[in-house]
């Protein structure tokens, strides 16, 4: 199963969010995601503008494990995972405090307060898509009531820790990670008053319930010494988003895999360019020795032929290499990345980009462009580029299994695309639009010039096979919106 999802990152990147689910069965899970992007003609793209290189230097992945699930109200269990894991740990470390158990230590205190912000926030997320009105006051304090035991349960923990065997530097991983906490709670919840007074179902209760637990994170990041916003300084509040990036970095690594890539196919490659020189070199032989024997050794027409065999046998060799690296273009990818975690090999991806012609689109993919009369018609004459970007991947469900004790459904490939080189030919944003006004006087109003990408994508796992279309809407000032059809 593959889960994608496709939104605005910054102002000139676009996040595609690939979610790869494997399955238990068959042990080896293969996916494969292929991205065919349609941009206009007039932002001059093309082979000869915007190369592999190009391509690569504009795009940045980022492979992790999919975060384990629990429901928030689990997590508020003591008795349950994953809270029993990190208690078990901090009794042992407390008392030996071996490098395995450092190392187990950090490893669940970074893993508790990953999977503390998936199943808030997914919490939360349900509560503003699906909160009605009879059942909104239950999901409400059901997250105001997990927040604040999970809050206490954890800073409940300290006590077990604060004993002479352990280090002032083995301390502050726990308090990284309450730091980390108490700022999650308070912009998580924040997020869910924002979400529930945009959906109109916020109400001064709710607000004040909210508000209060909000407060006493704040009060608390206060005792601590943690920073919080402040108003009045804008030093300290830079001081403060360096820092919450610094934690969250802190938080997410135990979630991020190891990679190592290199490219596809060399040593194909370099059996396919051996084969071409020697043809090369067969043509230029046989030519030698058939006028050898005809003229002789020392012959003016022994010696243009040699000169001759040399000239063809180098546009031979590269002729031939060229023919066969477009054959092993079309079955071999750009990059191959092998993925781990710890000495557990957990799979591989591949990925490869090449511009290819309308005529080699598959019809369904061209059906889900879906152009209007208007486009299709300019499209005779300034035909859109279409970049085809591939991502082939294998999963170990085995070795996904014994790389951690928490449960993990997969990895997900968070790709994020800078869109700034496609903005380097657009026209003046803003375009003067001329109207009646109420008076005889005419009004100007202004337009703005936009420009669409296109991307199509075909989802495909196991016999499955699925399409999405995304557009996404720029102008020369950055990235406006994505839609999603």
């Amino acid at each position: 199963m593959i889960e994608e999802q496709v939104s605005i990152h910054d102002n000139y990147s676009v996040e595609i969010k690939l979610g790869f689910n494997a399955q238990s069965k068959p042990e080896i899970n293969n996916f494969s995601v292929n991205t065919w992007m349609f941009i206009p003609n007039s932002l001059d793209i093309n082979r000869a503008t915007y190369q592999k290189t190009d391509f690569y230097r504009d795009l940045k992945s980022n492979i992790r494990l999919i975060t384990p699930s629990y429901l928030l109200r689990d997590i508020a269990v003591k008795e349950k995972p994953p809270f029993i894991l990190l208690e078990r740990i901090l009794q042992e470390l407390a008392s030996e405090p071996s490098r395995k158990r450092i190392a187990d230590y950090e490893y669940h205190i970074r893993m508790f307060v990953s999977i503390v912000r998936s199943a808030l926030r997914e919490e939360i997320l349900h509560t503003i898509r699906n909160g009605e009105s009879d059942d909104l006051d239950y999901l409400i304090d059901n997250i105001v009531e997990n927040v604040k035991t999970i809050a206490k349960d954890f800073r409940d923990l300290k006590k077990i820790i604060n004993v002479p065997s352990i280090s002032k530097e083995l301390m502050n991983y726990y308090h990284f990670g309450d730091e980390y906490l108490s700022n999650l709670f308070e912009q998580q919840i924040f997020k869910l008053v924002d979400g529930l007074k945009k959906t109109g179902k916020l109400t001064p209760e709710i607000s004040g319930r909210l508000m209060s637990l909000i407060n006493a994170e704040i009060n608390y990041k206060r005792e601590k010494g943690y920073l919080v916003v402040e108003k009045e300084s804008p030093n300290r509040n830079r001081d403060l988003v360096f820092r919450l990036s610094l934690l969250k970095k802190y938080a997410e690594n135990e979630l991020f895999l190891n990679t190592n890539q290199r490219r596809d196919g060399v040593w194909v490659e370099q059996i396919y360019f051996s084969i071409a020189a020697g043809l090369s070199m067969i043509f230029a032989t046989a030519m030698a020795f058939s006028f050898q024997q005809k003229y002789g050794n020392f012959t003016m027409p022994f010696f243009v032929a040699l000169v001759v065999s040399y000239m063809l046998k180098d546009r031979i060799k590269d002729l031939t290499r060229y023919y066969f690296a477009h054959r092993l273009g079309r079955h071999f990818f750009d990059h191959r990345t092998d993925i781990s975690l710890s000495e557990h090999e957990i799979g591989w991806s591949k990925e490869s980009m090449v511009f290819v012609p309308e005529s080699k689109v598959p019809e369904e993919v061209l059906k889900i462009r879906d152009r209007s009369a208007i486009l299709e018609a300019d499209n005779r004459n300034n035909r859109e580029k279409i970049i085809l970007y591939r991502k082939l991947i294998r999963l170990n469900r085995e070795s996904l299994d014994q790389c951690s004790i928490y449960p993990t459904n997969g990895m997900n490939d968070i790709i994020r695309f800078n869109v700034s080189y496609f903005m380097q030919k657009m026209d003046n944003p803003n375009v003067p639009l001329f109207s009646p006004g109420e008076t005889e006087e005419i009004e100007i109003v202004n337009g703005i010039k936009i420009y669409y990408v296109n991307l199509i994508m075909q989802l495909n796992y196991e016999e499955q096979q699925e399409y999405r279309r995304y557009r996404i809407v720029m102008s020369r000032k950055g990235i406006l919106e994505v839609e999603k059809f």
